[in-house]
């Protein structure tokens, strides 16, 4: 066949189709390859959690860059604030209409797990590619019952030492290297540093005591006594003995002389304005801290007042819904991964130490101000016991604690009063 007549056969189909080889003629008919309707619409996960402040702000980027890294996915928040946040969680799963994957602190995860309100990770993780032992063993205990892990956690939060330099070295209480002359660190000589800011820099506060949630400061020195919430069996609560009077009377001590501000309902505030010496606060508040210019500040583990060195702390963990379908579990433990292996590096940058090994152990990590002491402190940090009902205990308690602190009732008297209603709930 000649060329002529090989390009005619070839042209002649297109010519009577009119739309095979030169195309659709009709304008209105052209569709490109991949239209706007054939991409699937990615799946929307409700995202609750309690995080306000600093740490906030760093969600909110970690949310926003796992949304910018990937189009099947799209998460949005909703933060509550953290003294209604466990109700509004906990009548949302009961319900079956809430968050998509939510924020529950490990010592919480227990009578979520016995109600079945959340799910077990083990399947979702392995489907998603993610592996459990990524992340510290002293964190995966705190989720793991019954066999399986029922959250991932993301990290492990505590109090340090947060010192204004300007104010010590006003009051001739810092040395050359940048750190507080706390000596031994025993409850005496911590009074006596108190009491020389208070003599020598007294338009200030030596030390600011979180009052409001006055459990935290009790736990922090109550286990460095060496004090227990519950007896070994969990049965019965151990909290009226003499190491609790003990730390009641020290914070009274400093109430009474001046040394802190029991009236003072922003504690973290009056630190942060530059009006307090010294700070017992969450290493979650590092990053904004740190971050203040008109703020010179230390920090470093909590003094070892009544002993030791263990203290409270607690870890924020990731959970899915019982109620989510497998489309949901799959978006949410994506999410979830994400979270611990990407957006942990922003995590930390917050002040929070990561619970995923390779982020908190990275150079990156290791480079931020202070971190070496962080993973110090977070070492002697003491788990709270395992009990579907610590929610209802922590609430008991941190009522009474309140009441004897600021009626002025007698820490033994008190701390029998608190021990009674402590059996009652575990009683019931």
């Amino acid at each position: 066949m000649s060329t002529r007549r090989w390009a005619l056969a070839m042209l002649l189909p297109c010519l009577l189709s009119l739309t095979g080889c030169l195309g659709p003629m009709s304008g209105s008919d052209r569709r490109p390859a991949s239209s706007p309707e054939d991409i699937p619409a990615p799946v929307v996960l409700s995202f609750w959690n309690p995080f306000g402040g600093g740490e906030g702000e760093y969600v909110e980027r970690i949310i926003a860059d796992f949304n910018a890294s990937q189009s099947g996915i799209f998460v949005k928040q909703l933060r509550l604030e953290s003294n209604e946040y466990y109700a509004r969680l906990g009548t949302a799963l009961s319900f079956g209409s809430g968050p998509d994957v939510a924020v529950v602190h490990a010592d919480r995860l227990s009578p979520f797990v016995k109600a079945k309100r959340i799910l077990p990770l083990d399947g979702p993780a392995a489907q998603a590619g993610f592996r459990f032992d990524e992340i510290e063993d002293a964190n995966l205990r705190t989720v793991r019952f019954d066999g399986q892990y029922y959250a991932v956690p993301l990290d492990t939060h505590f109090h340090m030492l947060y010192y204004n330099k300007d104010i010590l070295a006003q009051a001739g209480l810092l040395n050359e290297d940048g750190t507080p002359q706390l000596g031994k660190g025993t409850a005496e000589e911590f009074v006596q540093f108190l009491q020389r800011i208070r003599d020598r820099v007294p338009e200030v506060q030596p030390i600011a005591v979180n009052t409001p949630y006055f459990h935290e400061s009790f736990l922090d020195l109550y286990d460095e006594a060496g004090g227990e919430l519950l007896s070994p069996d969990g049965k019965t609560a151990t909290i009226h003995n003499d190491k609790a009077v003990r730390v009641l009377t020290f914070y009274r001590k400093l109430f009474a002389e001046g040394l802190s501000d029991l009236g003072d309902m922003t504690p973290w505030d009056t630190f942060d304005s530059g009006r307090a010496g010294l700070w017992f606060g969450g290493v979650w508040e590092a990053g904004h801290y740190l971050s203040n210019p008109s703020l010179n500040v230390g920090i470093a583990p909590l003094p070892p007042l009544f002993g030791s060195s263990a203290h409270w702390g607690s870890s924020h963990t990731l959970v899915i819904p019982a109620y989510a379908t497998d489309k949901k579990q799959q978006a949410a433990m994506a999410f979830i991964r994400y979270f611990s292996e990407t957006g942990s590096s922003l995590w930390g940058e917050a002040g929070h130490v990561p619970a995923n090994k390779a982020v908190v152990q990275s150079r990156d990590y290791l480079q931020l101000p202070y971190r070496p002491l962080f993973l110090e402190s977070r070492a002697t940090v003491k788990p709270a016991p395992k009990t579907d009902k610590y929610a209802a205990l922590l609430t008991s308690l941190s009522e009474d604690l309140q009441s004897i602190v600021r009626n002025g009732t007698d820490p033994d008297a008190g701390l029998a009063a608190a021990e009674k209603k402590l059996n009652q709930i575990l009683a019931n």
